[in-house]
């Protein structure tokens, strides 16, 4: 029998996203206003679905939220970061994008920008460790 003051277990939730470089800027995309974290940026990407490889999960997440076809490069960055009810395993991979139409779906927007402009936008607090351990950034 449980305690009912107990927490139920702290899950953790494997997430992909695709660090798209273009000319020198960065695809990133405003996570919806309906969403969890409204309208904060992120880069493309989304949850594994069980079963599923991280590969898969990237193509079918920017397909879905971009109109975008991918192709998936090597991990170049992962952090672990812990939310009030989950932990969010996000995973960063060097992504290309097959062609260069990208539509906003299942996104409020999309943007190219410099790294040096990330601070310009707010983001979720797993991208923003993750940038800032792809940048070096303490």
């Amino acid at each position: 029998m449980t305690d009912p003051g107990s927490r139920p277990p702290h899950r953790t939730i494997r997430v992909v996203a695709a660090v798209v470089e273009k000319d020198g800027q960065y695809l990133i995309t405003q996570r919806r206003g309906s969403a969890v974290l409204p309208l904060m940026w992120e880069f493309p990407g989304g949850k594994v679905e069980t079963d599923e490889t991280d590969s898969a999960a990237l193509k079918r997440e920017v397909l879905h939220r971009l109109g975008a076809e991918i192709e998936c490069g090597k991990l170049i960055s992962f952090v672990s970061h812990p939310y009030e009810n989950y932990t969010v395993d996000l995973f960063l991979y060097e992504c290309h994008l097959l062609k260069e139409v990208l539509e906003a779906r299942a996104v409020n927007a999309f943007k190219w920008v410099l790294s040096t402009d990330f601070d310009q936008y707010p983001f979720t607090p797993a991208d923003e460790a993750s940038m800032n351990k792809l940048l070096g950034v303490t």
